[in-house]
């Protein structure tokens, strides 16, 4: 009968290092298996320029870094990546574990077919592998003679009209609207016919006193006796006066004689106001006629004598009673020459509102059709 021998491990403290060593793997290896990678894609078969999706999952624990594979324009030669879409992230179990989604759309141009090899992933900077995908191209046929078989013919798509299409329009249209109205103003004007109506305000004439002051002290400031001119003087004197005989007395003094319009006065007025008056015609007559000149005490003294006269004749009148300005309505009918005018303006005004529409017509036509 064989006996069983017990010997003892000739090395006791490598026991013990491969214990720990087993217990240190032991969480590295769960959390490798428990990384995922997979890769699939929405259809193996394509034609020339069709859009194929790429969806990559990758399972990891949550705490873990995850650093997915970066594609700038081709996955592999003759495979283009149109768009990469944003990474979708899901927490599972309490947020222990994420799953993110990335998606790839591709597409080829050339008919072949296409090995795709495995997407590589890093988590904590170890590389994870998915399976590898594939993906056949093929070239679509076209019929020469009917080229629109396969997808029919296609209309070409408007586009969208904007400000600049339609403001020349716009304007053209404002512009043609005050054309017509103010060719419509101008043809009821020319229809009515209505005589032109001005009102003008005319002052009250003052009574002959004041206007033969008012000249007798214009006389005075322009002094034309001191600048060797006394008959301009003795004139513009006597005419005040004559103009002042007719308005206050009624009597024509201006077609009268010196002596006449003397006669007058002492046939109806007080004798001794006339006297002066008498003397200031005497010299003006001289001064007009017989080149005499005064002195200048006399020309003074004969204007002295003119207002005196006016003083002693003249009729007060009551401020209060003073007439109020009269407005006087004058109408005017409209000239044959305004009507022509009118006529023009109007034709030249439909000849330019006819061009504007012609114009406005032309591009809307030209925007819709």
């Amino acid at each position: 009968m064989n006996e069983c021998k017990i010997t003892k491990h000739p090395y006791p403290w490598l026991k013990v290092a491969l214990t720990l060593a087993l217990c240190t793997l032991i969480p590295w290896v769960s959390v490798a298996q428990n990384v995922t990678v997979d890769a699939s894609i929405d259809s193996l078969q394509r034609f020339i320029g069709e859009q194929a999706r790429i969806k990559l999952e990758v399972s990891c624990g949550a705490s873990q870094k995850l650093q997915l594979p970066l594609f700038t324009d081709t996955i592999v030669k003759g495979v283009e990546v149109i768009d990469v879409a944003k990474a979708d992230t899901q927490y599972l179990n309490n947020r222990e574990r994420m799953l993110v989604t990335q998606e790839y759309i591709i597409t080829s141009f050339d008919s072949a077919s296409y090995y795709l090899p495995p997407f590589e992933v890093l988590v904590d900077g170890k590389p994870y592998y998915s399976k590898s995908l594939a993906l056949m191209v093929y070239p679509m046929e076209i019929d020469p003679e009917n080229p629109e078989a396969i997808f029919g013919p296609k209309d070409i798509m408007p586009l969208p009209l904007s400000w600049s299409d339609w403001k020349g329009v716009t304007w053209k249209f404002l512009l043609l609207i005050v054309l017509i109205g103010v060719v419509i103003y101008l043809v009821i004007r020319y229809m009515d016919n209505k005589p032109i109506i001005r009102k003008v305000k005319v002052e009250p004439k003052l009574p002959p006193h004041e206007q033969a002051m008012q000249e007798i002290e214009r006389i005075k400031e322009e002094k034309s006796w001191q600048k060797g001119d006394p008959k301009a003087y003795y004139t513009e004197l006597t005419d005040v006066i004559r103009v002042y005989i007719h308005e206050r007395f009624g009597f024509n003094a201006m077609e009268k004689t010196s002596a006449e319009i003397i006669d007058y006065l002492q046939e109806n007025k007080d004798k001794e106001a006339i006297e002066d008056l008498k003397l200031l015609f005497q010299t003006a007559d001289l001064v007009k006629f017989a080149k005499y000149a005064p002195l200048l005490n006399e020309n003074d003294m004969n204007l002295m004598s003119a207002i005196d006269f006016i003083n002693q004749t003249k009729v007060e009148v009551d401020p209060n009673e003073k007439p109020a300005p009269a407005e006087i309505t004058i109408e005017e009918k409209r000239s044959q020459r305004a009507k022509m005018a009118l006529i023009a303006g109007i034709a030249v005004l439909v000849l330019v509102a006819l061009l504007v529409g012609f114009y406005m017509g032309r591009d809307i036509y030209n925007l819709f059709f």
